[in-house]
């Protein structure tokens, strides 16, 4: 664990799990050899390893870095915590950016299962994807969560209509379909693990830059609120190890 660079109050769970860097560069080196060294121990004991993925810009670096990282790769699958209901072709899709950043030299061997599978909507789309989803090899080793700037994450927004099926203790599916959020999250419908499926792991890490988004965590930490904060869901639990990587 790296020390704080300036003084900071934390509940003690997050401060326990808390790794800092100087730039985003250097955390998501620190951050890929991490998750690397996790993926190496599942495929030894278990003969292969499960990744959930985040999008947006911040994981960039951490893809380009993960994927010069020497696995198994073939014995590795990957697949998203959410995705913009949108083609891989698209510059908004998240599987655009596994494949473009991540899937690249020898990392191209890892089986990707993306969340966007050509429905006209995601609620069309949910059966065949909880089809491929209870084929995988849960629990996932690692869960790699961000956060926005309104405590969103995956897809799960604050005091959004699907909100509480996707944040209920209970139920079949492991995905919901999300409605588009307001500007400034791009303003297309989704599809998002659940709060029950992304808690299948056997670590959680949050992967955040900015001073700002520190100080959110901090709020939704003490608030516990997961409805107001869905980031809570993660930081809020105690059954699954949570890490915070942060510049």
């Amino acid at each position: 664990m790296h020390a704080l660079s300036s003084p900071t109050v934390m509940p003690d769970r997050l401060l326990q799990g808390l790794h800092t860097a100087l730039d985003a560069a250097t955390l998501a080196h620190q951050l890929a050899q991490v998750v690397a060294g996790q993926l190496r121990q599942a495929v030894a004991r278990r003969g292969q390893a499960l990744l959930v993925l985040s999008g947006g810009s911040t994981p960039v670096p951490f893809f380009e870095a993960l994927s010069t990282c020497e696995l198994p790769w073939s014995r590795v699958v990957v697949t998203l915590a959410d995705e913009r209901w949108l083609p891989d072709t698209h510059p908004d899709s998240n599987a655009r950016l596994v494949r473009a950043h991540l899937q690249q030299g020898a990392a191209a061997e890892a089986r990707f299962v993306p969340l966007f599978n050509g429905a006209p909507h995601p609620a069309q789309g949910l059966p065949a994807l909880e089809a491929e989803l209870v084929r995988l090899p849960w629990p996932a080793d690692v869960v790699i969560l961000g956060m926005g700037a309104d405590g969103h994450t995956a897809s799960l927004f604050p005091h959004a209509p699907e909100l509480s099926e996707a944040l209920a203790p209970e139920g079949a599916g492991r995905c919901v379909a999300v409605s588009a959020p307001q500007a400034p999250n791009v303003p297309v419908p989704r599809v998002s693990l659940n709060a029950r499926t992304l808690l299948d792991t056997r670590q959680l890490m949050l992967h955040l830059t900015g001073e700002a988004k520190l100080t959110l965590l901090r709020q939704a930490a003490a608030s516990c609120d997961r409805h107001a904060w869905p980031i809570a869901l993660a930081v809020c639990q105690s059954t699954v190890p949570c890490a915070v990587f942060h510049t």
